[in-house]
């Protein structure tokens, strides 16, 4: 038993211990657990401080929108929003963690790494776009005005685990990076623009992307300036060449 869910040398079983003197008890699982909780995981699952890629998105107006509908048509228009982006996410190789209103968080590089967790966000970042334009030609004569999407990138450390209780247990991240993430996402409002990356997302998916828009910002609760680059039109990013670092 032990070796089918590989404990380590010191782990025994509390049916087989016979305690010769008082003993402190530590729970590996809680009381409510399933039999398959008891087996080897992944590490990022119980919490560990890893590189990550974050990537933010939201519908914008999509609030005026719901407001001239009947409930049923606004549960259905999101589902049809979120079943887009969270193929797009998935086939891009991330993981869609979080649909909070109108918005959709997602993970990548969780086990492939920060580099390659930056290509894979960037592709999605395409794939949405392209999804939500197909979206819209199906919706065309439900809808006065075509969806759009905002979406934010960025890249760094984070705290990923599995977060949460009971049902709403799920695989996320908590930190800096993700506050930055859905920063950048915001700034697509200001900006007017699709998308907004960190310059780390750029450098560390070694592509050259110096025909954006670069700019510096300060983001609060960091002391160190942020340069981005906003992205009017996400279809341009699969014109961009490799960066020479990566040659």
């Amino acid at each position: 038993m032990l070796t089918s869910v590989g404990a380590p040398p010191n782990v025994r079983l509390a049916c087989q211990v016979r305690p010769l003197r008082d003993l402190s008890v530590v729970p590996l699982l809680p009381a409510e657990a399933q039999a398959r909780d008891g087996f080897t995981q992944p590490g990022y699952l119980a919490g560990q401080e890893q590189d990550v890629t974050v990537l933010f998105a939201d519908l914008r107006g999509f609030t005026g929108i719901a407001e001239d509908k009947l409930p049923y048509d606004v549960v259905f228009l999101l589902n049809r929003y979120f079943d887009v982006v969270g193929t797009a996410i998935e086939q891009a190789g991330g993981i869609a963690n979080q649909f909070t209103g109108d918005g959709v968080m997602a993970l990548f590089g969780v086990q492939t790494g920060p580099a390659e967790g930056c290509r894979q966000a960037l592709a999605a970042a395409v794939a949405i776009v392209h999804g939500i334009a197909d979206l819209n030609l199906s919706l065309v004569e439900e809808m006065e005005e075509p969806l759009r999407v905002g979406l934010g990138i960025h890249t760094g450390p984070a705290v990923v685990g599995r977060m949460g209780r009971g049902l709403a247990l799920y695989l996320t991240a908590v930190g800096d990076t993700v506050h930055v993430a859905s920063r950048l996402q915001e700034l697509t409002k200001d900006y007017g623009c699709q998308l907004v990356i960190s310059d780390l997302v750029a450098v560390r998916a070694g592509l050259q992307m110096s025909a954006f828009p670069c700019h510096e910002l300060t983001v609060r609760n960091r002391r160190d300036p942020l340069v981005i680059r906003t992205i009017d039109d996400v279809q341009h990013l699969t014109q961009m060449p490799e960066s020479s670092q990566t040659r």
